[in-house]
Order: C-alpha cells, then sequence, then structure tokens
C-alpha cells in the first residue's frame, strides 16, 4: 500500500500549491508536522491519497514520472481542469482503461484515468 506521493515545486509556490490542490482537484490540505513545517511545501489528501509537495531549490518538473488517479467520471475532471486553465491531453493507448495526462501549476504531469 502507497501512503503517499512526493512532488517537487520551486521555493515560494506554496499558495499556487493550495489554489491547485484544495480548489481545483478538490483535496483537502493536511496540516504537516512541525519538525517538517519549517522545509515550506503542503501535504494534501482525498480518497485516502496523500500528496506531499515539497520545495526543491533546485527544481524541475517532473514530464515523464507522474502519480496516476484512478477517478470516476473522467469528464467532469476534464471540464474542471479546462475550465481552471489546465492542459488536457488524451492518450488512447492503455486498454481498458480512458486516460489523460495534465500538468499543475509547476509542469509536473499528472495523470487521470478510469475503467472503460
Amino acid at each position: 500500500m502507497i501512503h503517499h506521493v512526493q512532488l517537487a515545486a520551486p521555493s515560494g509556490s506554496e499558495e499556487a500549491q493550495r489554489g491547485f490542490w484544495t480548489r481545483t482537484l478538490g483535496f483537502a490540505e493536511v496540516e504537516k508536522p512541525p519538525v517538517l513545517a519549517g522545509r515550506g511545501g503542503c501535504w494534501f489528501r482525498r480518497d485516502g491519497i496523500e500528496v506531499h509537495v515539497g520545495i526543491d531549490d533546485e527544481f524541475q518538473p517532473a514530464r515523464k514520472a507522474h502519480p496516476a488517479f484512478a477517478v470516476e467520471d473522467l469528464d467532469q475532471w476534464t471540464a474542471r481542469l479546462t475550465d481552471a486553465g489546465y492542459p488536457v491531453a488524451w492518450d488512447q493507448d492503455f486498454p481498458g482503461m480512458r486516460r489523460f495526462y495534465t500538468q499543475d501549476p509547476f509542469g509536473n504531469r499528472l495523470e487521470f484515468l478510469e475503467r472503460t
């Protein structure tokens, strides 16, 4: 079982992180333990999944590696992301799945998929 997925973001990006993960994707922010809070970044949770976005002073977006979120009503997720101004790139190459890729505000790749 996976406890969390770690993504990176540039220094000073916490407000943009909160906007994307809470307002756009509907995750709840999780308070970081005090011993880790001084490092910056934010943690988020939804449906038993945690995403930890940490600060990397030499940040480069993950353009290939990515978390994949299994969701219901993929079209609703497409609308939610495009309405918020995020790209949606459909990929039909996974048999038995409908899926698309998007990016967080920092260019990290994210996948959303549902079984067909």
